[in-house]
């Protein structure tokens, strides 16, 4: 370790004395600079690469203290589990690799990697060859993507990332001309519905590829509960009429104003409204499934403000009410100024209802500092001392955690615990503790928005 450390003092150095000659080199001279660091900065990743190779052939993750090499990534490194994923990715395409004898084999992508190691190609660009590999069809044999990675990382060479994403689009088409209709598995890798993070106005984008049995379903639905006139908001229209009910109205229909796609909306929100008021949607984690919403009672007072749902949605306090008119859903309140909430110890070892919805007002998603999963997927985990440990069910020393991280307490010397003000920590094993932070504020933004006077979520 003292050789790497002494190497990497040096390129520390290096970068001071760069830094110094910076205001004294001409224009010419400065553009030069930054073409060669880019071409340094552009081979860093292939040292990652083989980090990361070595690491997932040496190893396992759980020997290290975590559950997945994307949370070893996260933990370690503090970055997203998107960009975790991606790295892992790229190593195991773009990095040495061994066959099942040890003897060592190329890269899948070899052509890319050795342009990547050259400083020859950039993120972007191995990012737009990675997204070709991907679309290639699952029936096209390896001699041909080999081929066709040696075309993309020799063009990508000389080409901008704009110029080489045309090029990949344009050769995907010519070895996918009229080739076979795809597979049922082809067919189902595609399929998705993504939901977006949710705007300022409380509104998400969604996107997605559905196959043909769920629009098959979609139509047959749709047809009724998005025609002209179903399923229409309130207005002042529908709020006269039955303010006077014998007055001459037009039909909903003639005065139904929505394009298609917004009855489509409101008919998809009346169908999910309905399912979940039906009760047979069973449970989920402990509760039946449903809409779980916390907030203040000094908001509610007020009717400004919003309230947080189980899945980490905001919601503005008006919508919260008419919500609460379904009498299907569950409310937790809570005083804003002591933050108390009730206390209920339970000598079983499954945690009651009232205290899961306590936990999803407090802690609101898994707490693991890192970790996105909201409430709605998380479950109650005992955080200072395990069930089998003794531990006991009381609302204080539960807290919410994701099934992987909660699992992982069993496998690894990762530890939780409860600070002086009931946030919960999580101590990671020696290797894999590099100084970040034990609490999780993903789910509590506002934390980070407000002058906080207790230094307990700092790392001792």
């Amino acid at each position: 370790m003292d050789v790497v450390a002494e190497a990497v003092g040096v390129i520390e150095e290096q970068i001071a004395i760069l830094a110094k000659a910076v205001d004294e080199l001409p224009h010419r001279d400065l553009v030069q600079l930054l073409a060669q660091l880019t071409t340094v900065l552009r081979s860093a990743p292939a040292l990652e690469h083989q980090v990361l190779a070595r690491l997932m052939d040496d190893t396992e993750p759980h020997q290290l203290g975590d559950a997945s090499w994307k949370k070893v990534l996260t933990t370690a490194l503090r970055v997203s589990g998107k960009e975790a994923r991606r790295r892992i990715t790229h190593a195991e395409m773009l990095g040495p690799r061994r066959s099942m004898t040890g003897q060592p084999l190329a890269p899948v992508w070899e052509a890319t990697a050795d342009a990547q190691a050259r400083g020859l190609l950039s993120d972007e660009h191995v990012e737009i060859i990675a997204r070709f590999h991907h679309r290639l069809p699952s029936w096209v044999d390896a001699e041909t993507r080999a081929a066709a990675d040696a075309h993309l990382a020799q063009v990508g060479s000389g080409l901008g990332p704009e110029e080489l994403d045309a090029a990949a689009g344009r050769l995907l088409v010519m070895i996918d001309q009229d080739g076979p209709e795809p597979s049922d598995h082809e067919l189902a890798r595609k399929r998705f519905v993504r939901m977006g993070r949710q705007q300022c106005d409380g509104g998400r984008a969604i996107s997605g590829y559905i196959d043909s049995e769920l629009g098959a379903y979609l139509e047959a639905v749709l047809a009724k509960e998005a025609a002209p006139g179903t399923n229409m908001p309130p207005d002042e229209s529908v709020l006269a009429k039955e303010a006077a009910p014998g007055a001459n109205m037009p039909p909903d229909e003639d005065r139904d104003t929505r394009t298609a796609g917004q009855r489509t909306h409101d008919g998809l929100k009346a169908l999910l409204r309905r399912s979940l008021e039906s009760g047979e949607l069973g449970s989920h984690n402990g509760l039946p499934v449903t809409v779980i919403v916390s907030t203040t009672l000094q908001e509610l007072e007020k009717r400004a403000g919003v309230a947080v749902t189980g899945g980490g949605s905001l919601m503005p306090i008006p919508e919260l009410i008419r919500l609460a008119a379904a009498a299907q859903h569950y409310l937790y309140v809570f005083d804003q100024h002591t933050g108390q909430s009730l206390y209920l110890g339970r000598a079983k070892r499954l945690a009651s209802t009232a205290q899961r919805i306590v936990l999803y007002a407090r802690d609101r998603g898994c707490t693991r500092p890192g970790c996105t999963v909201p409430g709605y997927w998380c479950q109650a985990h005992h955080a200072v001392a395990d069930w089998k440990n003794n531990g006991e069910t009381n609302i204080d020393d539960l807290t919410l955690a994701c099934q992987p991280d909660n699992l992982m307490i069993d496998n690894t010397a990762w530890t939780t615990g409860k600070n002086t003000t009931n946030h919960t920590e999580w101590l990671p094993p020696p290797d894999l503790d590099t100084g970040r932070h034990r609490i999780n504020g993903y789910h509590h933004p506002e934390r980070h928005l407000l002058e906080d006077e207790d230094t307990d979520d700092e790392v001792p």
